[in-house]
């Protein structure tokens, strides 16, 4: 990333029965520096929102939110982790997909019909190791890409661009600097003829910029402008739409408190003719892929690819995880109800975390 190397995934896992024996699965990993959340904070917020719960009917997805609202304030990551499990339940026990229950709240509106989803590609490192990725994951179908920027020089990073973008002519090329520049650097990248292949830049600017340099950046950039830690939900949409300051978003579960509210967000993007990435954060595993890829699946149109992390894990905990065919997610590899992806206990058990274990409630 701009700002940390990122070597293992702390994410925390939810496995809810309801009376039945069904199993819903829930999935949040940790994002301090996006969700002021850390691993224990997530593991105690999710302890407390299970807790509360037990007394709750969850009878309507479109109220799961509030429900977790008024139990605990804040905490999105925890909040999605629980809804994630409960629409789990819900859509088994009503024997319809995530994607397809999602549609059905959209029911009269014309919704573009969706069997893939294009996956975006994220390169790093060497810029030799840069154009060799670049030139294997094209050969492997890959037309979605993000270049990371913000932790070299700007001379350098304008380079890095330029030498990518050349290579990848035609496909959709985007940058994400996860907020490392200054204003006056994002707006000399953006006006740079060696930028100017873009197809968006990402957060260049942190998300604690003034509202009005945001508006500035939009306005003055000839490459379209994304945000993502910026986002949290459809308020902070509104506003930037107010203000004039972005052409479309990246919408993560974590930062949106679950589903329900990326897919309100998702929503509020497609009325507007705003442009939409969904994303993982790195790096979360097949479950979180399936939940999120269930948006796209929905609406119909994901034109800024679908960043899902999961390609970059060592081992997944599904026995089949969800991975790209030609550069794109199909709709094939999710379940026909549920969220989509059931994980491998067993797996889950190898993958815990040293000096924790597993939590009973």
């Amino acid at each position: 990333m701009a700002k940390e190397v990122i070597v293992d995934a702390k994410t925390v896992l939810l496995c809810l029965t309801d009376d039945e024996g069904r199993q819903g699965w829930g999935e949040a990993s940790v994002a301090p520096l996006m969700t002021g959340e850390t691993l224990d904070s997530l593991l105690a917020s999710v302890k407390y929102l299970v807790e509360h719960a037990r007394a709750i009917e969850w009878d309507d997805p479109t109220l799961f939110s509030k429900a977790c609202d008024a139990i605990l304030y804040g905490n999105p990551s925890a909040k999605s982790c629980l809804e994630m499990a409960l629409l789990d339940l819900y859509t088994q026990q009503h024997s319809i997909s995530l994607w397809k229950y999602l549609r059905s709240l959209n029911a009269g509106i014309d919704l573009e019909e969706l069997t893939e989803i294009p996956l975006l590609r994220m390169i790093g490192g060497t810029p030799e190791k840069e154009i060799e990725d670049a030139k294997s994951f094209r050969e492997a179908g890959f037309r979605h890409w993000k270049i990371k920027i913000g932790s070299l020089s700007l001379e350098e990073d304008l380079y890095r661009v330029q030498l990518l973008s050349d290579l990848l002519e035609g496909d959709v090329i985007s940058v994400d600097a996860n907020g490392a520049m200054s204003l006056d650097d994002a707006l000399s990248f953006c006006a740079s003829a060696q930028a100017s292949k873009l197809s968006f830049a990402e957060q260049l600017i942190s998300a604690g910029s003034s509202l009005s340099d945001f508006a500035m950046l939009k306005q003055r950039s000839p490459i379209a402008i994304g945000l993502d830690e910026s986002i949290h939900g459809s308020g902070e949409i509104e506003e930037f739409m107010g203000a004039d300051a972005l052409n479309g978003a990246s919408l993560k579960l974590i930062k949106t408190g679950g589903v329900m509210e990326a897919w309100n967000c998702a929503q509020i993007l497609r009325r507007n003719n705003l442009k939409l990435n969904l994303a993982c954060k790195v790096a979360e595993t097949s479950l979180s892929g399936a939940a999120t890829a269930s948006i796209g699946f929905a609406i119909g149109n994901v034109p800024w690819g679908f960043s899902m992390s999961n390609q970059y894990l060592r081992f997944d905990i599904c026995d089949q995880p969800l991975i790209a065919k030609h550069g794109h997610l199909d709709l094939v590899q999710l379940n026909s109800t549920g969220v989509g992806i059931t994980p491998n206990i067993d797996r889950v058990i190898d993958a815990i975390a040293q000096d924790y274990s597993i939590i009973q409630y």
